[in-house]
């Protein structure tokens, strides 16, 4: 987790950078940092009056499978523009998807501390001199329309934590002869890891990762980015990251061959020591034999830069700001089933808002919007089938009582649009698809969600007592292991409430799945014991950091096993980023004649971030406006939107 330690270099080259008034003819164009493969400012869009465009076609019937990030925000968008009949499936008795704020206490009040069981930490993409909500990113957008409140994440190793404590190989790295914890103080964000092997990996990656970054930013939205990119993805899509960490270092780039940046140069021993502790967001020896092009578009392009953690729409004692149906004892969908009533702590706040705040375009919300129609918001119901009709609807077949399986009943719908934003193993093991010739959707298509590799995660959450943040000086706020809990994090949300957090362990990949046999009343104590254990073998700790911990109020969730998600996140392994790319393609180059439009993680390459959620949404609210014949706000136009690249 620690070496890169919210890594916040692009942030400060692009503070840096020459700044350039936009030209007229590229208001469109973004700027570094944001997500390489659109140079595109969706954010523009999005905050012009009256939003994206006017609908031309108010009553043009469109379906939203799924009731996420995504989902939500293409409902929302959908609706500003002018549309009328949109219909919101989702399976769950919940809304927000992978964003999942679980209450830290079983008999919690509006004040209490929150656990972020899925995303938790927010790049905002903005430059190291502006404030979080000045970046040019949708949620930057979002969080300022929403009012949303947040903080500095407490990220392992970065000026956010008073101390990180480095437990490695038993302790056994430095000179000590007993076992130590390395603890590393980085109050002013620039001090390098302790000991010298620890700073030997650091300097490697910093000098790859920088040098990269420093072109990269000089090129971004330039004419010559296209190719630029173009470039790196061939030289870079069929590479592990396992390989990349050890290729030759290249001294100086090659304005003539862009694409190539060389490797990080290090021994088998440096990359066992980065294995365990990362570039900054996130231990990456679960993502080894990943393709090498997701770690560089998570470090160089702004995603793991000056991250944020979401309070949720509060005040400054932690309190929900006044919001729709705050207090509300309970919130129904159209047929009057209920699901879970918004609180506005916490990530979650932002799903909330995008259901139950009132749009300035429309006067209503899509939640009151929706619960006028029959069908306009339907929770605990699972489609089944999507059938392609000879007058070019798509008939979509749901059951109306997910959870309860003996009362299910099929129903349909026919609709002019559909938006998928499931995740792609769910869509493969839940869906049926019918009638949907080749030139709609093709077999690579298929193909390239049907082998998506879905990873596993899993976090353990337990309530922390003040006293450690508070007056602890011995434990540090931080840990990085390389057991089985791997990363530990402690932090607080507010002095208001009654107690702080700890995410006990926190785990991806194979390192996830070796604890799928455990009850989680046995992974909470296992962690809890090891981490003691960890903790007194230390011979500069030896303290145990147990009697701070809330153990029968811990909370586990399991990514994989969870019946609406059966992942965590979606990556691709080397030499399949084209085929990912493919799928982020497919609103353009089939959606108006298939009436299907792809969004969310499962069609993106940055898995486990929100960003790509929120610009699948607005792709296909582009493309719904662009088939229906609305009238884009701005001036802008489809030939303004740039294509995804495929080939160098």
């Amino acid at each position: 987790m620690t070496i890169g330690s919210s890594y916040n270099y692009p942030a400060f080259v692009a503070k840096d950078a020459p700044r350039k008034k936009r030209e007229t003819a590229n208001k469109w164009a973004a700027r570094f940092p944001n997500p390489p493969d659109l140079c595109f400012d969706y954010r523009t869009l999005l905050e012009q009056e009256n939003g994206i465009a006017r609908a031309t076609d108010p009553r043009h019937r469109i379906c939203i499978i799924g009731a996420g990030v995504t989902g939500l925000t293409a409902a929302r968008e959908l609706y500003r523009c002018g549309f009328t009949h949109i219909t919101l499936i989702e399976q769950a008795r919940r809304i927000g998807g992978r964003h999942l704020t679980v209450p830290g206490s079983r008999h919690a009040t509006q004040s209490h501390t929150p656990f972020e069981m899925g995303a938790m930490r927010m790049p905002f993409f903005n430059r190291a001199d502006e404030p979080p909500t000045a970046g040019r990113s949708l949620m930057a957008y979002y969080a300022q329309a929403f009012d949303l409140s947040f903080s500095d994440f407490a990220n392992p190793g970065s000026q956010w934590v008073n101390s990180t404590g480095i437990y490695l190989r038993e302790g056994s790295m430095g000179d000590a002869p007993n076992p130590q914890m390395l603890i590393w103080k980085n109050l002013d964000g620039l001090t390098p890891p302790p000991g010298k092997d620890l700073q030997r990996v650091y300097a490697k990656w910093k000098a790859f990762a920088d040098r990269m970054t420093q072109q990269v930013a000089e090129l971004y939205a330039s004419p010559e980015w296209e190719s630029t990119w173009a470039a790196i993805v061939k030289t870079y899509q069929g590479v592990s990251f396992r390989d990349l960490v050890s290729m030759p270092v290249l001294p100086i780039w090659d304005r003539h061959s862009p694409g190539d940046f060389g490797g990080m140069g290090m021994s088998a021993e440096e990359s066992a020591i980065f294995y365990a502790i990362g570039i900054g967001d996130g231990s990456w020896g679960a993502f080894y034999d990943v393709c090498c092009l997701y770690p560089l578009r998570t470090a160089i392009f702004g995603f793991s830069s000056q991250l944020q953690l979401i309070h949720g729409r509060v005040d400054s004692m932690g309190n929900p700001l006044d919001a729709p149906h705050l207090n509300s004892e309970a919130v129904f969908d159209s047929t009057g089933k209920t699901f879970d009533r918004p609180r506005y702590i916490g990530l979650a706040a932002l799903d909330e808002c995008l259901l139950f705040m009132k749009i300035d375009e429309t006067g209503k919300s899509v939640y009151e919007h929706s619960r006028e129609r029959t069908h306009g918001l339907l929770t605990d119901s699972s489609v089944t089938r999507l059938k392609k009709l000879a007058n070019q609807q798509t008939r979509v077949y749901f059951n109306g009582n997910h959870s309860q399986p003996k009362e299910t009943r099929e129903h349909f719908e026919d609709f002019d649009s559909v938006i998928v934003t499931l995740p792609s193993w769910l869509i493969e093991t839940r869906i049926r698809l019918e009638n949907f010739t080749q030139e709609m959707l093709p077999f690579e298509t298929i193909n390239a969600w049907k082998t998506a590799h879905w990873e596993t995660s899993c976090k353990v959450y337990a309530p922390l007592k003040k006293s450690f943040l508070s007056k602890n000086t011995n434990i540090p706020q931080a840990i990085v292991t390389d057991s089985f809990i791997h990363d530990v994090y402690t932090y607080r949300y507010n002095e208001n409430y009654s107690y702080d957090c700890i995410l006990l362990s926190y785990t991806w990949e194979d390192d996830a799945t070796k604890l799928a046999s455990f009850s989680d009343k046995e992974l909470v104590t296992q962690c809890a014991e090891e981490l003691d254990r960890i903790l007194m073998n230390a011979a500069n700790i030896q303290e145990k950091i147990s009697p701070y911990i809330g153990i029968d109020q811990a909370v586990v969730q399991r990514w994989i096993t969870d019946k609406n998600s059966l992942g965590c996140a979606k990556l691709y392994r080397p030499g399949t980023y084209y085929d990912a790319v493919s799928l982020m393609k497919y609103n353009r180059d089939y959606a108006h004649v298939s009436g299907l439009y792809f969004s969310g993680e499962s069609f993106s390459v940055d898995a486990g971030w929100t960003e790509p959620c929120f610009r699948g949404a607005v792709d296909a609210v582009i493309h719904i406006c662009n088939k229906t014949a609305a009238r884009f706000n701005g001036g802008f136009a489809m030939s303004d939107y740039p294509h995804y690249q495929l080939k160098a």
